[in-house]
């Protein structure tokens, strides 16, 4: 694996905007392909420039064929103060006030679930994504069970939420139970948190 440094944010971004592409919850951020294309590599910069400030970004090797952010749980929650540091101002101005403010009901009722489910320090694995082109490659293994592994010698647990009903057969077989499924209100969205002892 590689761990990623500031200057890998922009190859690591590429990879995540493609992974998440058709993802449900980037959809509702921006609906139109345009939209989309313009705001994704701002927010994959952000929460990659956050991951390696607070937590770890790994890329499974230099082709950056897939990209994990992990977040020790005492950072899982973006507080304004956090973010800033993490670049949050150059966000806002690049991707509008609008998709903001889009942004913070769900993340705040997914943060809120979150908190509720797990309240011992633990590891969030806060963005995995796959290169469509490298899906079914052993591309998610390389940067899931080495982390894993770690988190089992701290006696931490891991949690995670996914959007997306396949992904909980994934996470199932890699360890993770599914703590529960939940609606983020007015929202189309579903949530599947699950965590690993």
């Amino acid at each position: 694996m590689l761990k990623l440094k500031e200057k890998d944010i922009t190859k690591a971004a590429n990879t995540l905007v493609r992974s998440f592409w058709n993802d449900s919850y980037v959809r509702l951020l921006a609906a139109d392909e345009a939209e989309r294309k313009r705001i994704m590599p701002h927010f994959f910069k952000f929460v990659l420039s956050y991951g390696i400030l607070y937590g770890s970004a790994y890329a499974a090797s230099p082709n950056f064929e897939g990209v994990a952010i992990w977040l020790p749980s005492q950072y899982a929650k973006m507080t304004l103060e956090l973010m800033n540091k993490a670049g949050a101002e150059e966000l806002y101005r690049q991707v509008g006030e609008d998709v903001m403010a889009r942004v913070r009901p769900v993340d705040d009722f997914v943060q809120a679930k979150h908190e509720q489910l797990i309240s011992t320090p633990h590891w969030y694995l806060a963005f995995i994504g796959i290169d469509p082109d490298c899906q079914g490659m052993g591309i998610t293994s390389k940067l899931i069970k080495p982390m894993l592994e770690e988190f089992t010698q701290e006696s931490l647990p891991c949690y995670l939420e996914t959007n997306t009903e396949k992904n909980v057969a994934i996470y199932e077989h890699y360890g993770f139970r599914l703590l529960e499924k939940f609606n983020v209100s007015l929202t189309d969205l579903t949530f599947y948190a699950m965590l690993k002892n």
